[in-house]
C-alpha cells in the first residue's frame, strides 16, 4: 500500500508507476485523480477501498505499508481506510514507526514488522523494540537462524518470498505462515 499526494491509499508496490503502468509518475507526489487514469493490465490501479469491496471479508488480507517521505500522513490515513472492514486483516511494514503508529492509534489492528535478513543484529533489535509487533515477517533466507527461532517462541513468524516447492517445504517447517509471489502458488 502507498499513499497518494492527497492521502488516498492505493494497492501498489512501487514508488513510481513506470514498471507496472509505463508512466514516470511518482505515487506519493501525484494526486489520486491523475493516478486513477493509469491501468495495471486492463484494470485501474486499485484503492484500498476497492480491494476491501472486492474481497468483502471472505479471506484474510495481509497489507504491507510502503513508506516514502510520508510517515506521519499515515496516522490520519489509516483510520478512515481500515475502520469498519468486516474481514480479518493484518498490516505490516519494514518501517517500525508505522507499526508503532498502528499500535498507538489502532491497537485492535493486527500489526507486523517486516525484517530483511541483512539487517544488523542491533538494528533488528531496535526495530523490534520500537515496533512491538504481534508478528514478524522475515526474509526466507533468515529462517532457521537462532534469532528467528527465539522470536518464533514469542510470536508468529511469517516468511517471504516463497517462489518454489522446495522453498515452501523448508519454510513450512520454520515459519507459521508463508508469503508467496505471484498468484499464491509456489512455482517449481
Amino acid at each position: 500500500m502507498r499513499l497518494t499526494a492527497d492521502d488516498r491509499i492505493i494497492v501498489f508496490h512501487d514508488a513510481d508507476a513506470l514498471r507496472i503502468c509505463g508512466s514516470p509518475l511518482k505515487v506519493g507526489q501525484t494526486r489520486w485523480a491523475e493516478l486513477s487514469r493509469l491501468s495495471v493490465g486492463e484494470h485501474p490501479i486499485p484503492t484500498l477501498e476497492s480491494l476491501f469491496m472486492l474481497v468483502g471479508g471472505r479471506v484474510p488480507l495481509l497489507l504491507e505499508v510502503k513508506i516514502e517521505k510520508d510517515l506521519w500522513r499515515w496516522k490520519h490515513a489509516f483510520g478512515p481506510a481500515l475502520r469498519g472492514y468486516p474481514g480479518p486483516f493484518g498490516v505490516m511494514s519494514f518501517d517500525p514507526r508505522i507499526v508503532k503508529i498502528l499500535k498507538e492509534n489502532m491497537p485492535d489492528v493486527r500489526r507486523g514488522l517486516v525484517i530483511r535478513d541483512s539487517l544488523s543484529p542491533l538494528r533488528r533489535l531496535l526495530a523490534i523494540w520500537l515496533a512491538d509487533p504481534q508478528f514478524i515477517a522475515v526474509e526466507r533466507t533468515a529462517l532457521g537462524k537462532p534469532w528467528v527461532n527465539r522470536a518464533r517462541a514469542r510470536m508468529p513468524v511469517y516468511s517471504w518470498t516463497i517462489t518454489s516447492a522446495e522453498q515452501r517445504a523448508q519454510a513450512a517447517v520454520q515459519a507459521d505462515a508463508l508469503i508467496w509471489e505471484g498468484d499464491g502458488r509456489p512455482r517449481n
